[in-house]
């Protein structure tokens, strides 16, 4: 799954003139089911006042899984969804995002979560070949 990278944005690229908003942009259009996906969480953190929030459910197709595994392992689309909503993200196995707020209560949870123990407590068999 790339990225759906209109002929403006690819000669602002080229010209070296990328603007970050247009990113996201062209990512939240390339990248409905992540997008949905990260945003929802998000709204999850800012309505329930906490500073985590996760999602279990595996994506609904393979389509909707790759979009959200494109956004999540590209660090420059990664870096800026998290410079976009103001968060830190984290991912386990093929579909379990994570949004932390930034708080020192926020980075000792986001630092178990992303620990060896955690990953190995994350496994399922129904997982082992998503």
């Amino acid at each position: 799954m790339s990225l759906d990278v209109s002929p403006a944005l690819l000669e602002k690229a080229e010209r070296g003139e990328v603007d970050e908003r247009e990113f996201v942009d062209c990512v939240r259009v390339s990248l409905p089911y992540a997008w949905e996906l990260i945003s929802s969480l998000v709204a999850q953190l800012k309505v329930d006042g906490t500073d985590f929030a996760d999602n279990q459910v595996p994506p609904p197709s393979e389509q909707a899984r790759g979009q959200l595994l494109r956004a999540m392992a590209s660090d420059a689309i990664r870096g800026a969804l998290q410079r976009h909503f103001g968060v830190q993200l984290a991912f386990q196995n093929c579909h379990r995002v994570a949004v932390f707020a930034p708080s020192e209560a926020s980075a000792e949870r986001h630092r178990r979560f992303t620990s060896v123990r955690a990953q190995i407590l994350n496994q399922s068999e129904e997982l082992r070949d998503c």
